[in-house]
């Protein structure tokens, strides 16, 4: 799907049906023929626009005749079993000529802000601080969802403290394979983020340095916050784990000692089962003699056990 947005003289924002001189153009998981339109029209390289088409494709920069581009990891959720996944796709930025095209699998919140003329201060025509927009809206979409990851993991780590399940189990799991789906991906945009910092790979404004800085603390934050989160997880899931064993040990300790109770009679029992002269055979209460004697063998018995905290 193609969209084309222009901002309009006054500030607005239009959506048009051709691609014009200082257009954005947003290509939102491109068929062949789509990618062929927009490479006719503004004479892209075939391997830009295909750069974020690939799920594993490497964050980085760089320039070719003119062309400059920008591929960053941006955080979506995705449903999974119930619960939710925070996972990372590849979001193709391209500045060529006047225009700026972006290339993206999946919809994504950070670009739908633009498009519904939501960012104050957002100008199409202004490609660079665009750039560094699209940017900065990325990582602060990367702080809200560690607070959202930071709140289920609240959630599941209470549910864990009445009932050990593998669901919860299974689901911070899940919330720890997101933290690392993050954390790497931060860490690869810093990356990129440096590179714009150091060289002129882009061409800025006094202003457009001051939103690039903004963009570099807004995404060492995030990935502070991330590290922080990790480290949390790998304490709380430590902990848990030293508590089910424990109550693994517990229990093949109860189960121990009412072994050890339980085999008494079956002892007495066989003593008194052997076609051999036995105490109170014939006495007409003898049963109840053997009774009387397992059972107490089985009290005194336990009695031990509890002062040895077996039970």
């Amino acid at each position: 799907m193609i969209d084309i947005f222009k901002t309009q003289p006054d500030g607005s924002l239009a959506e048009l049906d051709e691609i014009e001189p200082g257009a954005w153009i947003h290509l939102l998981d491109p068929n062949e023929d789509e990618l062929m339109e927009v490479q006719d029209a503004l004479h892209v390289e075939p391997e830009f626009l295909r750069a974020a088409l690939d799920e594993e494709e490497t964050v980085r920069i760089e320039t070719d005749e003119g062309q400059t581009l920008v591929v960053v990891d941006i955080p979506i959720v995705k449903p999974s079993q119930n619960s939710f996944l925070y996972t990372t796709i590849p979001l193709a930025i391209i500045l060529v000529g006047h225009n700026i095209v972006t290339v993206c699998l999946e919809e994504t919140s950070i670009l739908e802000d633009f498009s519904n003329d939501r960012v104050r201060g957002f100008d199409t025509c202004k490609r660079s601080r665009f750039l560094l927009q699209i940017l900065y809206r990325n990582a602060g979409k990367y702080l809200q969802y560690l607070r959202q990851i930071d709140k289920a993991q609240t959630q599941v780590e209470n549910a864990l403290h009445e009932s050990m399940k593998n669901r919860e189990l299974i689901q911070m799991l899940k919330i720890e394979k997101s933290l690392v789906f993050f954390s790497t991906s931060l860490k690869a945009n810093e990356v990129v983020l440096e590179k714009m910092m150091k060289f002129n790979l882009i061409k800025r404004y006094p202003d457009d340095v001051d939103l690039l800085e903004d963009v570099i603390i807004e995404n060492k934050q995030a990935i502070e916050m991330g590290n922080i989160y990790r480290d949390i997880l790998s304490g709380t899931m430590d902990a848990f784990a030293s508590v089910i064993s424990n109550n693994l040990n517990i229990v093949m300790k109860l189960l121990a000692s009412l072994t050890i109770v339980l085999s008494i009679p079956t002892l007495v029992a066989s003593f008194w089962g052997m076609n051999v002269a036995v105490p109170f055979q014939n006495d007409p209460n003898g049963f109840w003699w053997v009774v009387i004697i397992s059972i107490g063998a089985c009290a005194v018995s336990f009695y031990f056990l509890w002062k040895k905290k077996m039970f």
